[in-house]
């Protein structure tokens, strides 16, 4: 069971407040930044996701550790599945 995944912000809607594109393992989806609001997301920053919301931002370090770590543990296509649910848009 994977509590929060990393991701990347590909994207974001300036249009549609709180709303980015984000990679997980090459699936692409859009998820809400409105838990951020006090230190938004940019454009290449890496966030942990959990049921389509920005949790927190972390370091490329981080984010890379912990993928590295769910693919040890054999998560890295569950992490991949639970992306793929969140129904908020694919692209």
């Amino acid at each position: 069971m994977c509590l929060a995944i990393p991701a990347k912000i590909v994207e974001l809607f300036p249009e549609e407040q709180n709303r980015a594109l984000i990679e997980v393992a090459g699936v692409r989806r859009h998820i809400d930044t409105g838990l951020l609001a006090d230190d938004p997301p940019k454009t290449g920053d890496w966030v942990l996701i959990h049921v389509g919301f920005a949790m927190s931002k972390i370091s490329e370090e981080q984010a890379l550790d912990q993928i590295q770590t769910l693919t040890m543990l054999g998560e890295q296509d569950a992490a991949v599945q639970e992306v793929q649910g969140y129904g908020l848009g694919e692209t």
